[in-house]
């Protein structure tokens, strides 16, 4: 996989790749536990007719507790289930952060097998988290030996800034396994056998108004080899392209950089605004109201805002974005695909899909940058022939975001540099496609 790029989710110029700005994500450990930099990966698509088809296993296991009976299979300590969501109950202990005392509650899931041996995991959850409250979410793991793993924090979450500041924790290499910006990654090639995962309810110790709550809290576990993929054969939306609204992230250059500043660092939140925009389910004007009169797409600095990782430096966490759609739209989950053939399957039951790439100069034709080492598209259709359309919100104006890639091309760009990795995000009227899944 790709490293992923501090202060900004692409990073680019218009010759090629740009310069790494600041602190780059270590490469992720692949099915053989091998790590590659991105320019080993930067290989051109293969032809479907110059490759022969070969079936090559991508092991991905999605699992999410969200109704009330499947957060009451968890353990917990100070922690209710009320109204199908997980609340700050009877405060079982204390907490001092950034100076302040929190009433704390704990929610732990059952151990949890993928079925086999994960290599990373991406937790993803949805909260409300009112005045000065926020959760925190760790993992811990568990080899075929039986030793198990320290927990690791994945993420301290907060859908504010004015108390807490929301922020991931690199590094923890303590033990079986650390911390990559947003995901999990095993230390040794035989990865891990099986998971747990534990949120923590923080709330001001003397506060009034109400705690933090989560409507639910998953993980995607995957084990994916490296290197090129032949592209798939179309599937069932041949010729279905949703009515995505187009939003440019280069329309917004220059603002806000106490937040990333805008332009092409701004991707994930842009295409994350298509999405709800899609939905009809943006962020009521009264939340972005900070922002000044004039500026173009004003809930796109909002989503900025609301995503904004302080020790990443940067708008592309994954989680932290579909934790912010998720009481917008209603759902909202990262996970990852096989292949467009899934894609397709979600286009079919009306649902656009964010989407991670990267690629090298020449690699994706049409796209309105010639390079990026990490970058976020809306899949939004599929042509007759089965290219793929977008959403590229890298394209300087609203009139360019519209684009058509070759399959095989964005494959490429796609499968071996985040593994497929996409934001599901939806609302009760668009269920999830049907069928036995395992990655969603």
């Amino acid at each position: 996989m790709s490293p992923r790029i501090a202060g900004s989710c692409d990073s680019w110029d218009g010759s090629g790749f740009a310069a790494y700005r600041g602190r780059v994500r270590k490469p992720l450990l692949s099915l053989l536990a091998t790590c590659v930099t991105l320019p080993a990966l930067a290989v051109a698509a293969p032809a479907s007719s110059d490759v022969p088809h070969r079936a090559v296993a991508r092991p991905i296991a999605h699992t999410q507790w969200d109704t009330a009976a499947e957060l009451r299979r968890g353990s917990s300590r100070g922690v209710a289930v009320a109204h199908q969501r997980l609340v700050l109950d009877a405060p079982a202990a204390h907490r001092t952060y950034a100076g302040r005392q929190y009433d704390a509650g704990r929610w732990v899931s059952p151990w949890t097998s993928p079925g086999f041996g994960l290599t990373q995991l991406v937790s993803s959850w949805s909260a409300t988290t009112p005045g000065d409250s926020w959760i925190e979410v760790a993992v811990r793991g568990r080899a075929a030996d039986g030793s198990r793993s320290s927990w690791d924090v994945l993420g301290r979450w907060t859908s504010g800034d004015a108390f807490t500041r929301r922020t991931t924790v690199s590094g923890q290499s303590d033990d079986l396994a650390s911390v990559n910006v947003d995901t999990w990654v095993a230390s040794q090639p035989a990865g891990l056998t099986s998971y747990r995962l534990r949120v923590a309810l923080m709330r001001r110790t003397g506060a009034t108004s109400a705690g933090p709550s989560v409507d639910a809290i998953g993980a995607m576990a995957s084990r994916l080899p490296a290197g090129p993929v032949t592209a798939s054969r179309p599937g069932v939306a041949r010729g279905v392209v949703l009515h995505v609204p187009r939003y440019s992230q280069m329309v917004h250059r220059g603002h806000y950089p106490r937040w990333g500043g805008g332009g092409e660092a701004w991707c994930s939140p842009t295409s994350t605004s298509m999405v709800l925009g899609y939905y009809g389910a943006l962020p009521a004007a009264s939340t972005y109201a900070w922002v000044p009169s004039g500026h173009t797409d004003p809930w796109v600095d909002e989503a900025a805002r609301s995503t904004y990782d302080a020790a990443y430096q940067g708008t592309g966490n994954w989680p932290f974005n579909t934790a912010y759609a998720a009481p917008l739209a209603g759902h909202a989950f990262v996970t990852r695909l096989r292949s467009l053939r899934e894609a397709e399957l979600f286009v079919a039951a009306g649902i656009p899909l964010v989407a991670s790439i990267s690629f090298g100069s020449g690699e994706l034709s049409g796209a309105p940058i010639s390079a990026s080492n990490g970058h976020l598209v809306v899949i939004v259709g599929f042509r007759a022939n089965g290219d793929v359309v977008v959403n590229d919100p890298a394209a300087p104006t609203r009139a360019g975001v519209r684009r058509t890639y070759d399959r095989g091309q964005f494959e490429n760009a796609w499968l071996p540099r985040s593994g497929g990795l996409v934001y599901v995000i939806r609302d009760d009227a668009h269920p999830l496609p049907g069928g036995a899944h395992t990655n969603w």
